[in-house]
């Protein structure tokens, strides 16, 4: 495998910064090698050092791209840490079912190849199939166009399956093809896919009643993190719920969130004013 000098190195974090404002530490040489190699293979390139020379050169290639959406994580499976599952059937939709009289919008941010989005379509069409007929808006971004054609496809291979999936959704919201399984278009149809960084200007979005923001702040530095918050505010509505992931907090970053803790899982609302 090729091996990356500490200037490219350098190089490269620079540029994923600038393009996602990923800080990638500098002990993930490794990950740079391991996940640009085969990109430059792609692109028809000799070498890792040639890729990098041509993004040197030429700084408006389309491979710019490709390389901050090679580098991003895309770590993702069916019902993940299944706990903050759990407090949406549980707690959180059945007290938004009481509070509201028209459509719910859960927007999931980096959603990777779409088992979350889908896990919570799943979930809704399982236990809350009133809420189905009265129409609920599932909103999935990311940053790589890649991972999102990946997504719409619904098509995932023997091991995603077997990670968190359970038997009985598989029977019911799969079909078999070849070695792979694709999930049933009433599932897909419940999911709007975006491209999106969430580090750049947002899209127009609509007012959530639930934004599952879980595993990505960690990649960024605190003034990102900061500003990302400030944006979660300003379209989360006033009773809606933020779940973040299990090593991730608001505290020290945004003072109008506070920690909710419900069952095994904590999740964040915003702070409410006090009436004099």
């Amino acid at each position: 495998m090729d091996t990356i000098n500490s200037s490219d190195f350098n190089y490269i974090r620079d540029l994923v910064r600038r393009h996602s404002a990923i800080a990638l530490e500098a002990d993930k040489a490794y990950l740079v090698e391991t996940r640009l190699a085969p990109l430059a293979r792609q692109a028809g390139l000799a070498s890792l050092q040639e890729l990098i020379g041509l993004l040197r050169i030429q700084p408006t290639h389309p491979l710019h791209r490709q390389v901050v959406e090679a580098i991003t994580t895309h770590e993702t499976s069916f019902f993940r840490d299944i706990h903050p599952f759990d407090a949406l059937k549980n707690t959180i939709l059945p007290a938004l079912l009481t509070r509201r009289h028209s459509s719910l919008t859960i927007w999931c941010a980096a959603c990777s190849s779409g088992q979350e989005p889908f896990s919570i379509a799943m979930l809704v069409r399982e236990h809350f199939p009133a809420l189905v007929a009265r129409q609920i808006r599932i909103i999935a971004t990311d940053l790589s166009g890649a991972i999102l054609a990946r997504a719409r496809e619904g098509l995932y291979s023997q091991i995603e399956i077997n990670r968190g999936l359970p038997a009985a959704l598989l029977t019911r919201y799969f079909d078999k093809q070849g070695l792979h399984w694709r999930i049933k278009s009433e599932i897909r149809r419940m999911v709007e896919f975006q491209q999106s960084n969430l580090a750049e200007p947002w899209p127009l979005m609509p007012p959530a009643d639930l934004v599952f923001m879980r595993n990505v702040l960690i990649y960024f530095d605190v003034d990102t993190k900061k500003a990302i918050l400030s944006r979660v505010r300003n379209i989360l509505k006033p009773d809606g719920y933020l779940f973040l992931g299990s090593s991730e907090t608001t505290l020290n970053l945004d003072t109008a969130f506070q920690p909710i803790s419900l069952g095994k899982s904590t999740c964040y609302q915003l702070r409410q004013s006090k009436t004099p």
